[in-house]
């Protein structure tokens, strides 16, 4: 038996929660993958894993050994990458998460010139609007919008989200006179809102008071929102503004080029919207992997703030 084959056979079953995706990934048979987990526990004199029809679960001596295999082996695949000399001869899989409107739109460019500069590396690029679990998934590098939980992950801001009242620049023609008007945070109640299924509180919008607003500025104001559309897909949020659906309280990151193009536009710009940071983050253990530090380096390089939008070319005119 390759023990450290097996070990790594093993971890990975582990990370999955499944002898078939590793079968897939490994290209071989459930069955050889099932058998080299077993000849592991012959070698070991332990159960490792209690399998069921449905699911895996490790058992005690299964959970300690695996903590300190994951480590290990994450450890001789970074020794087994840096023999090559030279960054640029970095090599192997990088399992990369995000989610899906910002992998698409921001992310994505950045993996292609990182590839260009790395040739012998590969990308396993996970898009899921979602909390993904790092450990569980096998993730090398994560993309977190929001602040971060003192979790142990090791993390590098890279720039920060900033969302606004956002809809297509026609939208006020299409609903009622009487529905027109958009001044204070209450006024929304009278519109479609696009909700984003996603957070916490999703159809509970907040806002401060800002230069110009009608009340005092910071003063803080909450209104409950509602609409015929409501999503856990930053996707369909933004096909649904972009085809005047309503109004989102959406990040401008989603909408980069409409918002140059005027295609969409910003309501209520008197009234400030929080904003969020947004960092890359790894699992501890990835701390001294070389492709995650070119990866997260080159994000960092070629990422910049959110542009600030002119308001008078970006908002739309009260006059609508």
């Amino acid at each position: 038996m390759d023990k450290l084959s097996a070990m790594r056979t093993f971890v990975r079953v582990v990370e999955s929660g499944s002898f078939s995706a590793v079968a897939g990934e490994l290209l071989a048979t459930q069955s050889a993958i099932s058998k080299q987990v077993a000849a592991l526990e012959k070698e070991l004199g332990t159960k490792l894993l209690v399998r069921t029809t449905r699911s895996l679960a490790l058992t005690e001596e299964g959970t300690r050994y695996f903590e300190q295999v994951r480590r290990l082996v994450a450890e001789i695949a970074e020794a087994e990458s840096s023999l090559a000399k030279g960054e640029s001869q970095l090599r192997g899989w990088l399992r990369v998460a995000a989610s899906v409107g910002y992998g698409r739109l921001k992310l994505m460019p950045l993996v292609k010139s990182f590839m260009l500069s790395h040739p012998d590396v590969k990308i396993d690029l996970r898009l899921h609007d979602g909390f993904v679990d790092l450990v569980e998934q096998g993730i090398d590098v994560s993309v977190r919008i929001g602040d971060l939980p003192d979790s142990g992950l090791i993390a590098r801001r890279i720039g920060t989200s900033h969302r606004m009242l956002l809809a297509q620049r026609d939208y006020l023609q299409f609903v009622s006179k009487s529905n027109s008007v958009l001044v204070n945070p209450q006024d929304l109640q009278a519109h479609d809102c696009i909700v984003y299924t996603g957070m916490a509180n999703c159809n509970v919008w907040t806002f401060t008071a800002g230069d110009g607003a009608s009340e005092a500025m910071g003063t803080a104001k909450s209104v409950r929102v509602e609409g015929h559309i409501q999503s856990n897909s930053s996707e369909v949020i933004r096909a649904s503004v972009i085809s005047g659906m309503g109004i989102a309280y959406s990040p401008t990151w989603l909408f980069e080029a409409e918002l140059a193009s005027g295609e969409v536009v910003r309501f209520m710009p008197e009234w400030d919207s929080p904003q969020s940071p947004i960092h890359l983050v790894s699992p501890p253990e990835r701390k001294h992997s070389a492709k995650v530090k070119a990866f997260v380096d080159h994000v960092v390089r070629f990422s910049s703030e959110q542009p600030s939008y002119d308001r008078a070319a970006t908002t739309v005119s009260r006059s609508l």
